[in-house]
């Protein structure tokens, strides 16, 4: 018989990634509980109110949270792959060009720039075939958007020309 505990990895150290991560459901079981605790209402008879499912919530976080721990301590997560920061960054890039460009250029040309920066970040190097392909899709979901269901996007250019050939003519 060994004398090491069941499942403990010796050669692996705590997982700081996870512990972080356990850090934040506990921060976050804390944060549902205590605005759980502000929720107002009527008493009832059965003792279940509106309170009731964001506590069980709260449990539920704080639970993971204390067995992301054990297992953080234990080094029982398998090891990462080393993470790539390119793909990301160019996500990143591409959600704050659309944040920042929305306004002035319309929906349909700031969404075909965050699809080719998107697929990028997946492999694409092909800004002349990835930014038309992402504003034709684009310009296809501000049509269903804008006129099948009647929801406010911004618009531009672009936009205001699609809804000008698609405006109903009226002879005069």
């Amino acid at each position: 018989m060994t004398t090491e505990p069941l499942h403990r990895n010796p050669e692996r150290r705590p997982d700081r990634a996870a512990l972080v991560i356990a850090a934040v459901l506990l921060v976050l079981a804390g944060i549902v509980a205590w605005d759980a605790s502000r929720i107002g209402g009527v008493v009832q008879y059965a003792r279940i109110g509106p309170q009731t499912v964001p506590y069980a919530i709260a449990i539920c976080l704080a639970g993971l949270g204390l067995w992301t721990i054990v297992e953080a301590l234990r080094g029982d997560f398998p090891e990462r792959e080393p993470q790539e920061a390119m793909p990301v960054l160019w996500i990143v890039a591409g959600l704050l060009v659309q944040l920042l460009t929305i306004r002035f250029i319309g929906f349909s040309i700031a969404t075909g720039v965050l699809f080719a920066l998107v697929a990028r970040a997946f492999g694409e190097r092909r800004f002349w075939i990835s930014i038309p392909f992402g504003i034709v899709l684009s310009i296809a979901v501000w049509v269903i958007f804008a006129r099948g269901l009647s929801l406010t996007l911004p618009h531009g250019p672009l936009e205001d020309a699609l809804m000008n050939l698609l405006r109903p003519r009226t002879t005069a």
